[in-house]
């Protein structure tokens, strides 16, 4: 065990602690952290370019809403805002103005559109095959 343990030591010692093994390895350890460097550069821009985007799409969104409020600022001190809000809640009137009370609707004109609804309910139940040939090869 002991002439093996020389035997290492010696085959350590001369044969693989030369200069171009040395260097070799000094040149492979560089690779590995130069790699690994990279790696976490790119990582680590990649997750900046995220944040970047996430905070441009929220300032786009924050001054698409900034503006929205300026211009429902300005529609509520219109004229137009103004007087619908007086017609609607204070029930104010333009003179020369009329209020129109309709009555209510009867049977006949509620049930109007409803046969014509139950005709293209008929209408429509055809198979699958028939529907997808109507479609395939229409009928001018």
């Amino acid at each position: 065990m002991r002439t093996w343990i020389r035997r290492a030591r010696y085959y350590l010692k001369h044969d693989f602690m030369v200069v171009e093994n040395v260097v070799l390895l000094l040149a492979i350890v560089l690779c590995f952290v130069w790699t690994y460097q990279s790696i976490t550069a790119m990582s680590r821009n990649w997750e900046l370019s995220e944040r970047l985007t996430t905070e441009k799409k929220q300032l786009e969104l924050l001054t698409i809403e900034n503006e929205m409020a300026e211009l429902e600022n300005e529609y509520f001190k219109s004229n137009e805002y103004q007087e619908l809000m007086a017609r609607k809640y204070l029930d104010k009137q333009l003179p020369g103005e009329k209020m129109v009370v309709l009555p209510e609707n009867s049977e006949v004109a509620m049930n109007k559109h409803k046969d014509t609804e139950r005709a293209e309910d008929v209408k429509e139940e055809k198979s699958n095959i028939e529907k997808w040939m109507s479609f395939l090869f229409p009928k001018y």
